[in-house]
């Protein structure tokens, strides 16, 4: 049986605002909007998008998921995603690693990598 990952759900309490946010920071648009559903992804013809459904539930703890992001160049990308109204967050992560940690404007936590070459390998 052939399986593929469709969406990623995250709940929001904002639907338009945060499917606008990752839209910008994925250079992505959105696909489909009502009221308890926002679809965004990079074409509607793509394998997998993200999808924002309604969450009651004020965030109380660290998100067991969150995005790693690999850009190109990591200091320019964090500048770009901080303008866009991310805020950077401490969770421990100390100093000298090879991520920073931020998180968009509903506190959702995300990983902003060093350039990669593949899944696993660092670019040199």
């Amino acid at each position: 049986m052939a399986l593929s990952l469709h969406h990623l759900v995250i709940d929001a309490h904002d639907l338009p605002a945060l499917a606008r946010f990752w839209c910008r920071v994925l250079e992505w648009q959105v696909l489909s909007e009502k009221e308890r559903e926002v679809i965004i992804g990079p074409s509607a013809e793509a394998g997998t998008g993200i999808c924002f459904m309604p969450g009651t539930d004020a965030k109380s703890v660290k998100n067991r998921l969150h995005f790693d992001l690999a850009p190109d160049d990591q200091e320019a990308e964090v500048a770009r995603l901080l303008a866009l109204g991310a805020r950077r967050l401490d969770i421990g992560q100390g100093e000298g690693r090879s991520w920073v940690v931020l998180q968009d404007p509903e506190g959702n936590e995300f990983c902003v990598l060093k350039p990669r070459r593949n899944l696993i390998a660092f670019a040199d």
